[in-house]
């Protein structure tokens, strides 16, 4: 009964860890660019678009090379959102010996 009490604590300990780390992640921001820069993208972790940014000399672009850059800026910033919320949520779980069939969300 000792070790299923320790691991209610851990387990409790875990999910205020997750949550602060949620909240840290919701605040953080990451840039995707495409064109060289000529678009970008800044989004939080939590996958919301905060600011795009898209260079003056593209307005005499074609429309659709325009939106082929802001799809790849916007695909761009969700990898690195990806890596990045897998960076942080990743170490929160080491030390537990969870069993190998239990999958977290991240």
């Amino acid at each position: 009964m000792k070790g299923l009490g320790n691991m209610m604590k851990q387990a409790q300990a875990m999910q205020e860890n997750m949550k602060k780390a949620q909240d840290e992640l919701a605040e953080m921001e990451v840039e995707g660019q495409s064109g060289g820069g000529l678009v970008s993208i800044v989004m939080s972790c939590r996958h919301d678009v905060r600011r795009v940014k898209i260079d003056p000399e593209l307005a005499g672009d074609e429309v659709d090379v325009l939106e082929d850059l802001v799809a790849a800026a916007f695909n761009d910033a969700l990898r690195k959102v990806e890596a990045t919320t897998q960076e942080k949520m990743g170490g929160l779980t080491e030390g537990l010996n969870l069993p190998g069939g239990l999958k977290l969300p991240f």
